[in-house]
């Protein structure tokens, strides 16, 4: 039985994982994932120490904080040597039931008659640290533009500026409070999917809080990059310049320049 923390993200964010293992003294290893990603690995306990004394002091705030909680269990009966015994490896594989994506197939035929633990509940803090929701912004938004039939426009079709984040629908909580924090967008529960999204998508909410937000406390890694090119959208179409064909043509650039599009 092991524990260990894993991070991973899409390799042109690798700048993020750099950031966050100098944060925590060198400690962990940084791999590629597979083709597109790249991942931040620390496994020793000694290092494992030193992020769950982090957590602590700075607490999660989704729901991955009864994740970090139920993972803080196993790292305390390993380190009390409770792994070695089959009790100690049972009452972890209770633990590891219920968090993340609980047991796989083996470890569920090897403890067929396992009871998960009680998960713990998490309370949203009703004060959202505009820090924090720059760092999450970070990994989890995504500032874009699309297009849209408009039959009243010239061309047939409109730009539209737009602003998502999205998460498991267990924070949904946490996804509708950004309607309060914010004071515009919307929340909407994909359920098929199992994921909820806080969407911006009204011009003047995006341009008078959206823009202004991340210009006042900025997200970090290449994401700065697409909303750097997400603003400039906004002045164009501020001008007017949406309204005319080498504008639209001018906008279309940009997007096809932006997230998965953008070559590094």
């Amino acid at each position: 039985m092991l524990v260990a923390l894993f991070i991973t993200v899409h390799k042109k964010d690798r700048a993020i994982l750099e950031l966050i293992q100098a944060y925590f003294n060198g400690v962990g290893n940084i791999n590629q994932q597979g083709k597109d990603s790249v991942q931040y690995h620390v496994s020793s306990l000694k290092d494992l120490a030193l992020i769950i004394a982090h957590f602590d002091k700075y607490p999660l705030i989704t729901q991955k904080q009864a994740d970090y909680l139920l993972f803080k269990q196993v790292f305390e009966l390993i380190s009390r040597k409770e792994h070695l015994t089959i009790e100690g490896l049972r009452k972890a594989a209770s633990i590891k039931a219920s968090s993340n994506l609980g047991l796989s197939e083996q470890q569920k035929n090897a403890f067929p008659d396992i009871i998960p633990v009680e998960r713990p509940k998490i309370e949203l803090s009703t004060y959202i640290n505009p820090y924090w929701l720059a760092g999450f912004s970070s990994a989890e938004a995504c500032f874009s533009i699309f297009y849209s039939r408009a039959s009243y426009r010239k061309f047939g079709y409109q730009a539209v500026l737009g602003f998502r984040i999205s998460q498991h629908l267990r924070d949904a909580q946490l996804m509708e409070s950004l309607v309060q924090h914010f004071g515009c967008g919307g929340y909407y529960a994909d359920y098929d999917r199992n994921i909820g999204q806080f969407i911006v998508s009204v011009f003047s909410d995006v341009t008078n809080k959206i823009i202004p937000f991340f210009q006042e406390y900025p997200i970090i890694g290449v994401k700065t990059l697409d909303f750097a090119d997400f603003c400039k959208a906004a002045e164009l179409m501020k001008k007017g310049h949406h309204l005319t064909e080498s504008g639209l043509n001018e906008i279309k650039l940009i997007k096809e320049g932006m997230n998965k599009g953008r070559l590094l």
